[in-house]
């Protein structure tokens, strides 16, 4: 693997990675090498750099026909935007991965399998990053591809994968923010499912998120794989802790609230594309919370440790936004992702603002509110 330049394992990655593999990449790399050795259970990985996705449209000469293709894009036409961005998406995936690339992806593939068996399945997920804006965030633009497993399906998830940096919110949102279509690069994330579709997953905040209060941990859960949570699909189970009193070793919790976690995500059988599914859950499940204190109390010690580590890093108190799973075969609980919360944290502590709805609007999505802004 000394010659693999478009495979970086999460062992050789840094914060100070994210020009090479985009922030998720990156954080993962950072939690895995340093935090791992504080008890902080991270899935084992790699990462796809960006380069190779340059690469990719390089070698298949596909940077003139996405040129074409997005010149002159008014994003606000719904209907334009929804057709160039099909077909931006049909360029890429079009595009044949390189023989090294196919060659180094499946050698670290198999190499993973070395560490967990055969029968892995991995989690695909795409990390973005621009060129001379390393802190610029594309969260929740690309796609994430659950439950691969096998040659062929990894890498034709690599493709859809890299394909996804042109998803209609995702061009929408580089316009809206000035950024060159063609600066901005994909790396992919290559790392082992955690099972919480045997169990649960969820979201978790190191403040509170209505109000930017520091001293708390929020955390927030569901059962199965943790999408609907991202996804805002489920209301789930909420738990606070206070971290002073937590670190002075008092646990308990401060308060928690019964979400009703109507689905969940589970891995789908039978060999298609789709490879999970939503399914509902069992009335005696739904009445009880999805993990029990002493993961509770787990959790809050990963949040309290990668807060501090990434504060350290700044050289500043920095406010998390984390996600992690509960592997229903291990019964370990695992950080699946971790960034700067930037919302709360950002807010000045001595405003308050106040919304007036005036009339019911139409609805355009569905999912489950978090704060008390009004957004039109």
């Amino acid at each position: 693997m000394d010659n693999a330049h478009y495979i970086r394992w999460f062992s050789e990655l840094g914060i100070g990675d994210v020009p090479l593999v985009g922030g998720k990449n990156a954080s993962l790399g950072e939690m895995y090498r340093e935090l791992t050795p504080a008890g902080v259970k991270v899935p084992n990985g790699f990462a796809v750099t960006a380069e190779a996705y340059r690469d990719l449209l390089s070698q298949a000469g596909a940077w003139e026909p996405l040129r074409q293709t997005l010149d002159g894009l008014k994003a606000d036409d719904m209907d334009d935007l929804a057709r160039r961005g099909a077909k931006a998406r049909a360029v890429i995936y079009a595009a044949p991965l390189p023989d090294d690339m196919q060659q180094q992806i499946l050698a670290a593939y198999h190499q993973l399998q070395e560490e967990y068996g055969e029968n892995l399945s991995v989690a695909v997920r795409s990390s973005a990053t621009a060129e001379d804006l390393p802190n610029a965030s594309f969260a929740g633009q690309q796609e994430t591809y659950l439950n691969i497993s096998g040659d062929a399906h990894l890498l034709d998830a690599c493709r859809r994968c890299f394909a996804s940096l042109f998803t209609d919110r995702a061009i929408h949102y580089r316009i809206d923010n000035g950024f060159d279509h063609f600066k901005v690069a994909l790396s992919i994330g290559i790392m082992k499912m955690v099972r919480s579709d045997l169990a649960a997953s969820g979201v978790m905040f190191s403040l509170d998120t209505e109000t930017g209060f520091r001293d708390v941990v929020f955390i927030t859960g569901s059962y199965g794989l943790g999408e609907n949570v991202v996804q805002g699909a489920v209301e789930p189970d909420e738990f606070y802790l206070h971290k002073p009193t937590f670190e002075q070793g008092h646990r308990a919790v401060l308060r928690r609230h019964l979400g009703s976690k109507k689905i969940k995500m589970v891995y789908a059988l039978g060999g298609g594309r789709e490879m999970t599914r939503n399914v509902p859950v069992a009335q005696a499940d739904r009445s009880r919370f999805c993990i029990r204190d002493e993961h509770v109390f787990t959790l809050a010690d990963y949040a309290i440790k990668v807060e501090q580590h990434y504060s350290r890093q700044a050289g500043y108190d920095k406010p998390m936004d984390m996600e992690w799973a509960l592997d229903g075969i291990d019964g370990e609980l695992y950080m699946v992702q971790a960034r700067p919360e930037t919302v709360e944290s950002q807010k000045k502590g001595h405003i308050l603002q106040q919304y007036h709805l005036q009339e019911d609007g139409e609805i355009l999505a569905r999912g489950y509110a978090i704060g008390t802004r009004i957004a039109t």
